[in-house]
């Protein structure tokens, strides 16, 4: 499984990289951290909607007074 952010990273850089975090946070914070990250990126998401939305909007309006 290839993941595009990690880039060249081999299993033992993923491996380290796991434990430093679990050493550095612990492993009962995990999970908070993770909820924390989910709750933060399905608001990004929310609010990208929401401002594409409002441009589809505004363009359908602009078609509309060009079309009239």
């Amino acid at each position: 499984m290839t993941l595009g952010f990690l880039g060249s990273l081999g299993t033992g850089e993923i491996i380290l990289i796991v434990l430093l975090v679990i050493l550095f946070f612990g492993a009962r914070k995990i999970p908070e951290l993770a909820r924390s990250m989910g709750h933060g990126i399905r608001e990004f998401k929310t609010a990208q909607k929401e401002v594409q939305k409002e441009l589809e909007k505004e363009s359908q309006d602009i078609k509309k007074s060009v079309e009239d």
